[in-house]
Parts: C-alpha cells; sequence; structure tokens
C-alpha cells in the first residue's frame, strides 16, 4: 500500500501523526507542493524571509526522510494526479488552520474521497484544536487568560516518536529545490544567515535543548531584555513544524522537574505558547483578522498615510534608537526580540498613526517566523482593534522603554552603532543630549544618525485623539 503523505507546516519526523500513521500502513510518498498564490487563491503570501528558511527547511527533511518530492502548482490539480500516477490509495496531512487552507483542504478531501481515496487529516501543530475549547456559555475565547486557563485544564496529548520504520515508495522527481528559486539573489540580503540559525528538525532540538539548558532560568524577567539571550528563539521552527508545540510542552516540564526554582520559568514560557494557541484560535473563528479590524467600530480610526514615514520605520531611520535598533535587528537577522516587536508596533501605530496592516504586512514580508495567526492577532492587539487588546491609551514611551529594558545600551550600541559611543544617559534621546555629548561621541543629528520624524508627546496627543474620534464616531452611530 502506497501512501502520499502531504507535508506542509510540518517539516519534522518525530511527532508527526500523519506520517506515523502512513509509515505503519505501508509504503510512503512524501511531498510538498509549493503553490502559486495566484491559483491557490492566497492572499497572504510566504515573505521573503519565510522563503528562505522554507527552502533549508525542505533541504533538511528530505536528507531525514531520505527522499521528498517536490511538486509546484495548486495541489487541487497535483494530489489527484498524483494518486491517479502513483496508484497510491491513501493521502495523509496533518491539518493547516488559515482560512485559504481550510477551504482548499475541505475542496481536496472531498475530491479525493469521492475517487475512493483513503484521506485522512491529523491535530499535528497545535496543543488543541481551535473549536475543542469553548467558554462556559458556549462559543470561541475571546480573552486570552480564560482561554489559557480552560486549556490546562484539559488532557494534553503525548508526543509521538518517530517513525520505527520508514519505507519510501519509489517516484520520479519533478522539480528539483533549487527550480523552486525560493532564495534571494541579486541582492542575497540574507547573506550570513547560516551562521545564525540552523533550519530544520535537529536545528529546533538542538535549539529547544539549548535554551532549557542555559537560558530558561530567569526567564520569567529577563525575557523582556533584548541585551540579554533569556529568549527560546524557536519561533521560525515552530512556524515551519519542525518541532510541536506539544514536544516543546514536555520538553520544558521535564527541565523544569530536574532543576530546582524553574517552575515559574517554565510556566511563563509555556504561556507564550499558549498565546500561539489562542492566535490560532481567533483565527479559526474570526478568519478576517489577518485584514479587517476585530471591533469594527476601530473601521473609523483616522489613519494617516505618509510613506516616508513608513519608509523610515521599515529602514531603522527614524530617530528613536530603541525603534531603530529593533527595526535593523529584524532587516539583518530575520527576527526581533519580542518585547522590541511591542516597541515597533507601538510606535508605527500610535506615534506615526499609520495604519497597523502596514506593520502586519512588513512582519509578514521580512520575520522568519511570519505565522499569520499570531502576526494578525498581535499586531491587531497593539492597535486596540484586537480581541484581549492592549487599551488604546497604552501608548509606550520609546525612550523609557529602551532605559528599563536596554539598560546598559547593549542591544542599541549592536543594531546603531552611529550612536556606540554617546553616553548611556542620553542613548535612548540623543536629541536632548548636550552639544558637548554629542560632539564627544560623533554624533550629528540629522546626518550621521535622523533626528526624530515626529515629537513624542505631540504624536501621543494625536493618538489619543484619533481614539476618541473612533470612540464618538460610534457612539454617534450607535
Amino acid at each position: 500500500m502506497i501512501t502520499i503523505v502531504w507535508f506542509r507546516q510540518d517539516l519534522r519526523l518525530s511527532d508527526n501523526p500523519a506520517l506515523s500513521e502512513a509509515a505503519a500502513q505501508g509504503k510512503v510518498l512524501p511531498v510538498f507542493i509549493l503553490e502559486d498564490p495566484a491559483s491557490s487563491g492566497e492572499t497572504h503570501p510566504l515573505g521573503g524571509a519565510s522563503r528562505w528558511w522554507l527552502h533549508h527547511s525542505l533541504k533538511s527533511l528530505a536528507q531525514d526522510l531520505g527522499d521528498l518530492l517536490i511538486l509546484r502548482g495548486d495541489a487541487r490539480v497535483a494530489l489527484p494526479a498524483l494518486v491517479e500516477r502513483t496508484g497510491a490509495e491513501a493521502v495523509h496531512w496533518n491539518r493547516c488552520y488559515e482560512p485559504q487552507a481550510i477551504e482548499r483542504d475541505s475542496e481536496i478531501k472531498a475530491s479525493l474521497k469521492e475517487a475512493g481515496v483513503n484521506v485522512r487529516s491529523f491535530k499535528a501543530s497545535l496543543l488543541f484544536e481551535p473549536w475543542e475549547l469553548e467558554t462556559k456559555a458556549g462559543g470561541p475565547f475571546k480573552v486570552y487568560s480564560p482561554f489559557w486557563r480552560a486549556a490546562q485544564q484539559k488532557i494534553f496529548s503525548t508526543p509521538l516518536p518517530g517513525p520505527e520504520k520508514l519505507e519510501l515508495a519509489s517516484f520520479d522527481a519533478e522539480s528539483s529545490l533549487d527550480e523552486l528559486k525560493l532564495l534571494p539573489e541579486q541582492p542575497n540580503w540574507a547573506e550570513g544567515w547560516d551562521e545564525l540559525w540552523v533550519p530544520g528538525e535537529k536545528g529546533a532540538r538542538d535549539r529547544l535543548n539549548a535554551f532549557l539548558d542555559r537560558d530558561l532560568k530567569g526567564y520569567g524577567e529577563l525575557r523582556n531584555r533584548p541585551d540579554l539571550p533569556n529568549v527560546s528563539r524557536l519561533s521560525p521552527h515552530l512556524h515551519f513544524g519542525e518541532i510541536s508545540p506539544s514536544q516543546i510542552r514536555q520538553e520544558t516540564l521535564v527541565a523544569a522537574e530536574k532543576a530546582e526554582n524553574l517552575d515559574k520559568d517554565a510556566s511563563k514560557f509555556l504561556s507564550e505558547i499558549g498565546w500561539r494557541e489562542f492566535a490560532y484560535h481567533l483565527l479559526y473563528h474570526f478568519p478576517t483578522i489577518p485584514h479587517a479590524n476585530w471591533k469594527p467600530g476601530f473601521d473609523a480610526y483616522p489613519w494617516r498615510e505618509r510613506e516616508e514615514d513608513l519608509r523610515a520605520w521599515q529602514t531603522g531611520q527614524t530617530g528613536y534608537p530603541i525603534v531603530d535598533a529593533g527595526m535593523r535587528e529584524l532587516w539583518h537577522t530575520g527576527y526581533m526580540h519580542n518585547r522590541v516587536r511591542m516597541i515597533v508596533a507601538s510606535f508605527l501605530i500610535k506615534h506615526l498613526r499609520l495604519d497597523w496592516r502596514h506593520g502586519e504586512a512588513w512582519f509578514r514580508d521580512t520575520l522568519l517566523d511570519a505565522d499569520l495567526a499570531n502576526n494578525a492577532a498581535s499586531w491587531q492587539w497593539v492597535a486596540g482593534s484586537g480581541a484581549d487588546a492592549a487599551p488604546y491609551f497604552r501608548i509606550f514611551n520609546p525612550m523609557t522603554q529602551g532605559a528599563k529594558f536596554d539598560p546598559e545600551g547593549d542591544y542599541v550600541r549592536k543594531w546603531v552603532p552611529e550612536l556606540k559611543e554617546l553616553d548611556t544617559t542620553y542613548l535612548n534621546a540623543p536629541f536632548d543630549a548636550p552639544g558637548a555629548a554629542l560632539v564627544k561621541a560623533g554624533v550629528r543629528l540629522g546626518n550621521t544618525y535622523p533626528r526624530p520624524i515626529v515629537d513624542h508627546f505631540k504624536a501621543r496627543d494625536a493618538a489619543l485623539e484619533g481614539y476618541q474620534s473612533v470612540k464618538r464616531a460610534n457612539e454617534d452611530a450607535a
């Protein structure tokens, strides 16, 4: 018996129920299909950074499996054609939860079943299915804390080992990985990323082990410090399914049992996995959140449209060092520290008053871990338009945020080296530094480093007025 295993966001062998079930039944034909957004109807296609990671992750997966069939085209056409050509009797995949993916998978499952093919789908990328958790009144959760409390009352599944035996069906290669052209070439803006990241299942396991061994202790407090290593950096591995949340949960609990005083740090870390679960819960029940305000009342917000301000934000040239450091870290590494993500998102939305969708699109293109559910839910959380959103009046002061979470200035100095000689007292507000301090540090505002593109206090007042206009508009419509 031949079973086609369609890999998507589950690029691993262990804790992969679709693969394990197929391997137990007979020969496995593993396939990955790169779909064309135009033909698949995808409205939020893979960004450049994600494509880089995908290339290396597929290369690793092919080595781990022994081979991998690479196809390109519409899965609605490619999968039935592959079944007919190979005589496969079954098709397995692990579920995806993006709206377009649900629609596509449902259509494929129905057509294959009609043709007499045994089709099975499995849960592999979440701790719980989005429909498994409901409020006491029934219906989806809209607030994170009760959602996560309810989740922790459920029975967690135990991660599966990799298949004991894996026999691959023979197949003729149609496309090579290189032919997918996932890597940037002219220019190669990802140069050096090979030294920063190790995509693939082994890379994910090594990263988790390193985090648990060295950086879990103190995570509860130190995770907010971008100058320190106390973050997992597992998000790209998790996004591409090189490791499952069940595996992360199990290994974290084991690590906490082996060492003293790790319970609180482990609980906080797992709560971040819980936020990811909540984001998928929201996406499943409210599929418009990637492109529409979850709270429709925010449609009345008076966004500005200033291309020069958006460009300054994207390139790390806003004149606010902690913001610029974060945006430059993102561009150079495909990653940004989570605390800094909140700071730069708040700045775009509440200082520049640019639509959160501009930020969502930029992160989707430049983040290695650009996850549709997480990205959209998090941007709407900052904007105040989403579920369990931050209060609209919470407007991060980039100067005090920088001083609090990068107290020695190590993070800013790394990513904004033109300010590295400036005294720490003035590092987060060089525009307030005395002339002598700027001269001593070799800083020429408006020349070696930009002046602020907006005044913090004026921008804060304007943002608050914008939120008040939303409130007035909704009162008038009521």
